[in-house]
């Protein structure tokens, strides 16, 4: 199902909000895909300008400040005071103490060797109480949590197929974020990858992620795009201090170009027949419609797989609308199915 939905949220066609990189950045790239791609992306990207350990506390209050002038903090909700709050060896036992510098790829994966320990593309201010929960646990979607940050990052069992182990699951609004960020480190250290060990690898320069990381990081890439935080980010770190770019906050397709290709074999569901939601955002009813004749089976599953309505053999139209009152505020993915194919979307409830 894990591998159902992901070609389910890569079919589904997103308005992206693209940075733009210099002119003729990613020229050599183009009309790539798969391994290659990921090559010629690690060649365009290398060789950055390496920054001080010590230098990172000042470029956080360029690249990671909030409008209010704050620490942009993506694991918990505390205001945090440039300075101030920044860690000092001490404190940090409680949540809104401190801040310190969290590798959301962590040290201990390539022995905090240079120059990944300063590379501020994975590097953010965070709550010290809860990058110390994180520890050096992978990335996941969490079943039964054992503790739960003030933002509602979680760490606890992993509830994704493929992996049964302890993860940390950080809140939707990042996930995209964190995603981007691991691709860049990937293809960035393209040449050294292999050498790495961490729950999240395989041991290999590509794909470089076991499967179910693959997975489960393209749904949160599909599911959460550029903002426009990675964008300015993305731009300040580029003009001002390391002078290299992260490609999937430039080129989100970049991601499906590289790690999509790998699968490329495995039997894919396309929209081939488009399908309308109506209202979207819906609230207690939704209309669907598709180009898809005679009765149809309607599904809808959430984004971890799980199959939430099944109605089988309906009259799919604008007169006949879905009761969704049993779903709570959430994103999902309709899929209607007849003996002449397939078409899928996405469904967002708000009430």
């Amino acid at each position: 199902m894990k591998k159902i939905i992901l070609t389910l949220l890569l079919s589904i066609t997103v308005l992206l909000v693209l940075a733009q990189p210099p002119s003729g950045y990613y020229n050599n790239a183009e009309g790539k895909h798969g391994e290659e791609l990921m090559q010629l992306l690690h060649t365009i990207i290398k060789d950055h300008t390496v920054l001080e350990y010590s230098d990172l506390w000042t470029t956080f209050t360029y690249t990671d400040k909030k409008e209010d002038g704050t620490v942009w903090d993506m694991y918990s909700s505390c205001s945090f005071t440039f300075g101030d709050d920044q860690d000092s060896g001490s404190g940090g036992t409680s949540e809104c103490d401190k801040y310190n510098r969290e590798h959301s790829f962590p040290q201990s994966w390539f022995n905090s060797a240079n120059p990944m320990r300063t590379d501020i593309f994975h590097i953010y201010p965070t709550d010290k109480k809860v990058n110390s929960v994180r520890e050096n646990y992978p990335f996941g979607e969490v079943g039964n949590s054992s503790y739960t940050s003030s933002n509602g990052s979680k760490l606890g069992t992993s509830s994704y197929t493929g992996y049964s182990g302890t993860v940390f699951e950080p809140i939707d609004e990042y996930k995209g974020d964190f995603a981007r960020t691991y691709f860049y480190m990937v293809t960035r250290y393209y040449d050294v990858v292999e050498e790495w060990s961490a729950e999240m690898l395989n041991g290999t320069q590509f794909p470089a992620f076991k499967e179910w990381v693959v997975n489960l990081l393209l749904e949160w890439h599909e599911f959460d795009p550029v903002s426009q935080k990675e964008i300015d980010r993305n731009n300040i770190i580029y003009a001002d201090y390391q002078h290299n770019r992260n490609p999937f906050i430039d080129n989100p397709n970049f991601a499906n170009d590289i790690w999509r290709y790998t699968n490329s074999t495995e039997p894919l569901i396309f929209a081939a027949q488009r399908v309308k939601v109506a209202p979207n955002p819906a609230q207690n009813t939704v209309n669907v419609e598709t180009s898809l004749k005679g009765n149809v089976t309607l599904t809808i599953y959430n984004l971890l797989g799980n199959k939430l309505i099944c109605l089988e053999n309906i009259l799919v139209n604008e007169t006949n609308p879905i009761s969704i009152s049993a779903l709570p505020n959430g994103v999902y993915l309709i899929s209607v199915e007849s003996t002449q194919g397939k078409a899928i979307a996405r469904l967002i409830v708000n009430r």
